[in-house]
């Protein structure tokens, strides 16, 4: 192993002088003020009305040291105090910069006070000198890099080292080492503080990606969902139309041969339409869906949901024309007994117990689908992890009333009840003809 030479040793404490020059005048690109990112104006104000505190009463207590112990002349005494404490109005925007103001005062002091020192106390600085000094290394470690705090750290233990080697203070003056101490814990407690903010503002940004996550993967489950029955709904229209037409030359006699090639080429087209649809559901349905096979729910087993909803305690009513004067569309007779499901799904989960009263109406085109609950009969906790959900449901709603151009009214009642109001129009566009 080869021994390093002295030339060596020279060129490593150069680039290792050169990395601490690079950390201690680099500072980070964000100069937003300390707190400032906080939605609260009281608390951008803090460290502002902190710098002050703190300059009110370093100011007063740091010349009086100076003169008293020292023997430094007043104007003296007062430059070296304020070029020590102005500092923290500049940490909180750009600490690194205050900091190196902060740091030549210190070695200039020192450099002062060995020659006037005749106090057994503090040197080379004075107890105001050392807080202000700690306090903008707090702001430091709350802004930098830890490469540009460690390079910090070092620095102030240098600085001791030569204020020291100025004055050759007395064996018994532990000055220097209590600033070696405290700089070195501020900065640990700085870089902690600042690692468990951050850590928390991750972890809020994560959640916040998660709920988004969600709510885009309910959603889109809600669309597969839809487009499934809208399969349905309009396959059987297909199938219609291809039975008709394959079979039209067959009931109707005296067909033309070209009226007959034209029933055959619609009914190629709607069998060559059925089986696309079939590629593109295979998509969305999984093989274990096979409760979604049945036949779709309609008005028609609106009574048998409210049925159920009674038996899981809720007290709900369910008022239906006596009669619907047009066929309602298969679209909208899905969407209106969806509605329905999740709204009084709804109640079960928040308002349990609550009196509920469920109607349909036709309003001119519109069919009118009403959901009303009062508030629950006393205060329950709601069966949800979070009180005010996380409005998939309503999502879902207003999914189904777009897919037939309706209109969806939801908001709380005065009385501490809710209301779910659908209007969906008996002639939904792009909705496929009856046979």
């Amino acid at each position: 192993m080869k021994t390093p030479t002295e030339a060596d040793v020279r060129a490593y404490a150069l680039r290792q002088l050169r990395t601490l020059r690079h950390h201690l005048t680099t500072p980070s690109g964000d100069h937003t003020p300390l707190l400032g990112t906080s939605r609260r104006g009281w608390v951008r104000r803090l460290p502002y009305v902190l710098a002050a505190l703190l300059q009110t009463g370093l100011i007063p207590s740091g010349i009086a040291a100076l003169v008293n112990f020292y023997g430094l002349d007043l104007p003296v005494a007062a430059a070296l105090t304020i070029a020590q404490t102005t500092p923290l109005f500049l940490a909180i925007t750009r600490p690194l910069a205050a900091w190196w103001i902060s740091a030549a005062t210190l070695v200039v002091t020192a450099g002062i006070t060995a020659r006037h020192h005749h106090f057994h106390g503090s040197w080379p600085w004075t107890a105001p000198m050392i807080i202000a000094y700690v306090v903008l290394l707090l702001a430091l470690a709350l802004r930098e890099s830890r490469a540009t705090l460690v390079a910090a750290w070092v620095a102030t233990v240098l600085l001791t080292v030569l204020t020291t080697a100025l004055g050759l203070p007395r064996s018994g003056d532990a000055t220097t080492v209590l600033l070696i101490a405290l700089s070195g814990a501020v900065l640990l407690l700085g870089w902690a503080v600042r690692d468990r903010a951050e850590a928390r503002r991750l972890l809020t940004e994560q959640e916040h990606i998660s709920e988004a996550e969600r709510e885009r993967r309910t959603l889109l489950e809600e669309r597969a969902r839809i487009a499934r029955e809208l399969h349905d709904v309009v396959a059987h229209h297909m199938s219609v139309i291809a039975v008709q037409a394959a079979s039209a030359p067959y009931r109707i006699a005296d067909v033309p041969p070209e009226a007959a090639e034209e029933f055959g080429t619609i009914a190629g087209t709607a069998r060559e339409s059925l089986a696309e649809m079939r590629r593109l559901l295979g998509v969305l349905r999984s093989e274990d869906s096979a409760a979604e096979k049945a036949p779709q729910p309609g008005i028609p087993r609106l009574a048998q949901l409210v049925e159920t909803v009674r038996r899981a305690g809720v007290p709900a009513e369910l008022t239906l024309p006596a009669e619907l004067p047009r066929p309602v569309p298969p679209a909208v007779d899905l969407s209106a007994y969806r509605i329905v499901q999740e709204a009084l799904a709804n109640v079960v989960r928040h308002a349990p117990g609550a009196r509920t009263w469920v109607s349909l109406a036709v309003d001119g085109p519109a069919l009118l689908v009403t959901v009303v609950n009062a508030p629950p009969p006393q205060r329950t906790e709601s069966l949800e992890a979070a009180v005010e959900g996380t409005g998939h449901g309503l999502a879902g709603m207003r999914e189904r009333v777009r897919l037939v151009d309706g209109r969806l009214d939801t908001g709380p009642l005065p009385d501490g009840g809710f209301k779910v109001a659908a209007v969906l129009p008996l002639d939904p566009p792009d909705q496929p003809d009856q046979p």
